[in-house]
């Protein structure tokens, strides 16, 4: 009798074991099923901020990329701005220049020609010197021929032109702008030799005229001539 009193006993505790790990076993399950979905909702979570994130900075890149585009714009029209006032400028600077050689304000080299105009030889059949010398109008005649044939500059007895000059004559010299020279007169001009040359040389031009008032006529090419400006105002 008190045998199966022991027997049942053990039957009863192993019976309780198994239940005791099998309500273990459901908590920790149980445990496991609630924690999973927070770990979920933080992921999720922690991926919507890094999106939003992602969306804010891209929307940042774009108002950015706006701006630069307009700065490149705003500095293509700066750009085009100074293009067109450096060329301003340039052409002003050119013109300047053009006028300071009109004015005789600057030195000028360059190739050109030289022309000697001098007395020619006394008529014993005539007493009227005038007839043999130098005038003022034949040196006008080859300066205006000078620079209509495109001479950028011109000087006699090595005074230089400028715009306003005036030649008289007095006897046998010449005034140049208030400066008197005697024959012979050398008048230098810088440009095209060969195009002023033909110029004085035509056929009944410059050249036939002054010799034919009996004027020597001498023409030269030069290589290298350089003019001094005008001195004084």
């Amino acid at each position: 009798m008190p045998m199966k009193v022991k027997g049942k006993q053990v039957i009863l505790s192993l019976v309780c074991l198994v239940l005791g790990f099998m309500v273990a076993f459901s908590f920790n399950l149980t445990q496991r099923e609630n924690n999973k979905p927070d770990a979920e909702n933080k992921g999720w979570d922690r991926e919507y901020q890094l999106r939003a994130e992602l969306i804010e900075q891209e929307e940042k890149n774009r108002e950015l990329q706006k701006e630069l585009i307009q700065k490149q714009s705003d500095i293509t029209a700066i750009e085009k701005e100074l293009s067109q006032e450096a060329r301003v400028f340039f052409n002003l600077a050119e013109d300047t220049e053009k006028y300071r050689l009109f004015l005789g304000k600057v030195k000028v080299k360059g190739k050109g020609v030289e022309v000697t105009l001098e007395d020619g030889a006394a008529d014993e059949a005539t007493e009227n010197p005038n007839s043999y010398i130098v005038h003022e109008q034949h040196v006008f005649n080859v300066v205006n021929e000078l620079y209509i044939s495109g001479a950028t500059a011109v000087a006699i007895n090595g005074q230089r032109l400028k715009h306003n000059s005036y030649i008289v004559c007095d006897g046998p010299v010449i005034t140049v702008d208030g400066r008197q020279h005697p024959a012979p007169f050398i008048i230098s001009a810088i440009g095209s030799p060969d195009v002023l040359a033909a110029a004085l040389n035509l056929s009944g031009g410059v050249k036939d005229q002054l010799v034919n008032d009996n004027i020597v006529f001498k023409l030269e090419r030069q290589d290298n001539m350089i003019l001094d400006p005008t001195v004084g105002s």
